[in-house]
């Protein structure tokens, strides 16, 4: 999962990036409203942690653009502010849910996840692709009766194929969506990823689920079954 962090406190701000990175998520960072516009049109996230009390673009005005401009991952903010009213602001600006600080980062990430789970449920958050079954919300893989082991980004690698199945999805895009924005990425590590969810997917060869579309990128192949 891909998480964009706004916050202008330095201290908090490096706290809830290291924390959701121990916690498995990429985490893009912003320590302002420009610069987050800028990571979120450039690196589409899956949730958002915005604090209200920015220095530059107000988190609210933050918001509603994002709202506006058709971005539709959840959204978490954070206030110092006890005035009930920033808080329903943020919401009517199109947020999801706060946290009122000072907070516990598990209460953080209890809500990030929450949300997260509200969305997968939106989109089924256990689905079928032949004998392959794939449980979003668990992060949990099974062929057939077997729980295949996956690593974190293999997961996400395959959770994000599948998700986009019969396109052609980029090594690129790919990157971006498995590694912070400014990370030293090497596009051969996809390879690797893709090769070892194919033998772990299909050790007999026999499925065929992700397929190299030579020049352009990779296509999950398998169809979703119908609820």
């Amino acid at each position: 999962m891909r998480l964009l962090v706004v916050e202008d406190d330095a201290r908090l701000h490096e706290r809830l990036a290291g924390h959701f990175r121990a916690a498995g998520f990429v985490v893009d960072e912003a320590p302002d409203g420009r610069e987050a516009a800028w990571l979120a049109s450039e690196y589409p996230c899956d949730i958002a942690i915005v604090d209200l009390g920015l220095p530059d673009v107000a988190g609210i005005d933050l918001i509603a653009r994002w709202r506006n401009d058709g971005l539709a991952m959840p959204i978490l903010i954070l206030t110092a502010r006890a005035d009930w009213q920033d808080k329903v602001g943020g919401l009517e600006a199109g947020a999801d849910d706060y946290v009122t600080k000072p907070f516990y980062l598990e209460e953080v990430e209890a809500r990030v996840r929450a949300l997260l789970r509200r969305v997968e449920g939106r989109r089924s958050a256990v689905a079928d692709y032949g004998p392959l079954r794939i449980d979003f919300s668990a992060r949990r893989v099974c062929r057939g009766q077997e729980e295949l082991t996956l690593t974190a980004y293999e997961y996400n690698t395959l959770a994000y194929l599948a998700h986009r199945a019969g396109e052609v999805i980029s090594r690129s895009e790919l990157l971006d969506h498995l590694y912070d924005h400014d990370s030293d990425r090497d596009g051969n590590v996809i390879e690797q990823f893709v090769a070892r969810l194919r033998r772990k997917l299909d050790p007999d060869g026999s499925l065929t689920p992700i397929e190299t579309v030579r020049g352009a990128g990779y296509r999950f192949t398998l169809d979703r079954a119908s609820a």
